[in-house]
């Protein structure tokens, strides 16, 4: 194991090469832009509800204002959220503690994926201040528009740089650029740093996703940044990659974004759906269900990743023949997703189930994700996305989709790590009205918009009063629903935070094991020290040994006991 010695307090916590410290700035940092994307969505939100309204520090929003509101908050939430809370930090976080190494295989190639994932927040933040203000082109940033807003032809090459959709290219292939580092540490170190007796099998669910979202992102993930690439040329050097006029073509862009953009929704919600299947077995007090079949559904679904793209594109002109096969891959893809979600339900039968908050949160998940899942199907239906495309639908399908991951997928693995990170225990109480309030906010936000986008209304359009002589009352109603139940879903982290601030003032001491729980990481230390193991642990079993016959007086047999 690595060797103890007294570290200083910045390289202890700035410069830490401790993938722990390292899990936590992760966390952190994505914690901030959280709260950030929040604050712009409750922003955007009530100018649709309300029209006209005087937001405090923003001000009154005019269409402008209000597309890049837009446009920041979808990428936040999902390269500046998402992808470090999900994959950076848990992954950083468990992947080592769980197979029994002491750190990452490149512990400096690790901390420099952090500050270089530092620095392309503060591109991002940057990119709001620049002349003319944030990119206003939407999350996707589909050209010919983001390859034109705020550009002059004319102007010199510093000039274009120096705008707010220049920076932001650059602030994305910089986060980009972080997470293949990361990547590498964390495939490498799972190939190579398995306690001695670990097989693959032996693995955590968890960890198999992991490194799944990893593969999928760092095999995804080309095709976007030469197209990130060649959207910066066009802005600053006038090129044409994306003009029709000159030889180009836009749609190109669209290949290139959702090549990458659909295999990273798995790259968000496999870690929550291994989450998911770490947890329910420790709280069911029952072997995961089918799990190695999980892994090999996981396994399929991360191939299947890569051949559903564009139906995203079945409004693009996209031939006829080509949109069946999109369909039928995006039906297919939901066949290993489902298995392991029923599967997941199946665990929980006949079983002795206990509500402790991170199991709310995982049940959370698998039920809420359920209806994300199933409205999929429809979406990837191409004579029915016709009909719902870019309307509140859409919306609602993939917040359904994603919040799900993000919020209940990482609240899951905070709550259920959080003793083994800090020693101490989250309280209960807190906990759970933080998740009730959670489940309430979301579903008053999101379900609503299923019905508005059946009517038509389109997620496009900055004020609707043009529109509303001719919409039904009932339409502008949801309107309002949606938005109260957006400002309750903020409202209730508050309640995640004041629970930190008690649990770290005086939450109660968590022990090696609290949850009773078989993975390697519950024989460490809580918190782990610096080299996570006072000895080598070994592994004897697979990770989901409870209520096993063999094992008397006991309903749980770690991996580390013989």
């Amino acid at each position: 194991m690595s060797e103890h010695h007294e570290q200083s307090f910045l390289s202890k916590y700035v410069f830490s090469t401790d993938h722990k410290y390292i899990a936590r700035q992760y966390f952190l940092t994505g914690v901030v832009f959280a709260f950030i994307g929040g604050l712009f969505a409750i922003a955007f939100r009530s100018q649709l509800a309300w029209p006209g309204t005087n937001i405090p520090i923003i001000g009154v929003l005019d269409g402008m204002k209000y597309n890049m509101l837009v446009t920041n908050h979808g990428l936040i939430m999902i390269f500046w959220v998402a992808m470090p809370i999900l994959l950076a930090a848990l992954g950083n976080f468990v992947i080592p503690l769980m197979i029994g190494a002491d750190d990452m295989a490149f512990p400096l190639l690790n901390m420099l994926s952090y500050w270089i994932f530092l620095v392309s927040g503060v591109l991002l933040v940057a990119s709001w201040l620049m002349p003319g203000g944030g990119a206003a082109t939407a999350w996707t940033m589909y050209p010919p528009l983001s390859a034109t807003q705020n550009v002059d032809p004319d102007a010199g090459l510093i000039v274009n740089l120096l705008t707010g959709g220049s920076i932001l290219i650059l602030a994305v292939a910089v986060e980009f650029a972080s997470m293949l580092l990361g990547g590498i540490n964390f495939v490498v170190t799972t190939i190579n740093m398995r306690a001695k007796g670990m097989k693959l099998m032996d693995v955590p669910v968890v960890v198999w996703m992991l490194i799944l979202a990893t593969v999928d992102f760092m095999f995804s993930v080309g095709p976007l940044i030469a197209g990130a690439v060649m959207l910066l040329f066009d802005r600053i050097f006038n090129t044409g990659f994306y003009d029709p006029a000159r030889g180009g073509d836009p749609i190109l862009f669209q290949h290139l974004f959702w090549f990458f953009g659909h295999p990273e929704v798995y790259v968000i919600l496999l870690p929550a759906i291994g989450v998911a299947s770490e947890i329910i077995p420790v709280f069911s007090r029952k072997p995961l269900f089918a799990a190695r079949w999980q892994i090999i559904m996981a396994v399929s679904s991360a191939f299947i990743a890569f051949i559903v793209w564009a139906h995203h594109q079945f409004v693009a002109g996209i031939d006829p023949r080509m949109a069946e096969f999109f369909s039928v891959a995006t039906i297919i893809i939901s066949i290993p997703f489902t298995f392991i979600m029923f599967a997941n339900i199946a665990t929980l039968f006949n079983s002795q189930i206990e509500l402790k908050t991170p199991m709310l949160w995982a049940l959370g998940f698998v039920f809420m994700f359920l209806i994300g899942g199933v409205t999929g199907i429809y979406c990837g239906s191409a004579g029915f996305d016709m009909y719902i495309h870019d309307s509140y639908f859409v919306v609602a399908h993939f917040h359904y989709t994603l919040i799900p991951a993000t919020f209940f997928g990482g609240f899951a693995a905070f709550y259920f790590w959080f003793p083994k990170s800090t020693g101490k225990m989250l309280g209960e109480g807190l906990g759970k009205l933080h998740f009730w309030f959670t489940v309430i906010g979301i579903n008053m936000f999101s379900f609503p918009l299923f019905f508005s986008g059946l009517y038509g209304e389109h997620r496009r359009i900055f004020n609707y009063a043009a529109y509303q002589p001719m919409m039904a009352d009932w339409i502008i109603n949801i309107r309002h629903i949606s938005t109260i139940g957006a400002m309750i879903l903020g409202a209730a982290q508050l309640i995640f935070v004041l629970n930190l601030i008690i649990s770290a003032m005086s939450g109660e001491k968590a022990g090696k094991n609290p949850w009773k729980s078989n993975t390697l990481e519950w024989a460490a230390e809580s918190p782990p020290p610096h080299g996570n193991f006072a000895t080598p642990p070994a592994c004897y079993r697979g990770p989901y040994e409870y209520s096993n016959p063999k094992k008397s007086g006991s309903d749980f047999w770690p991996q580390s006991e013989q």
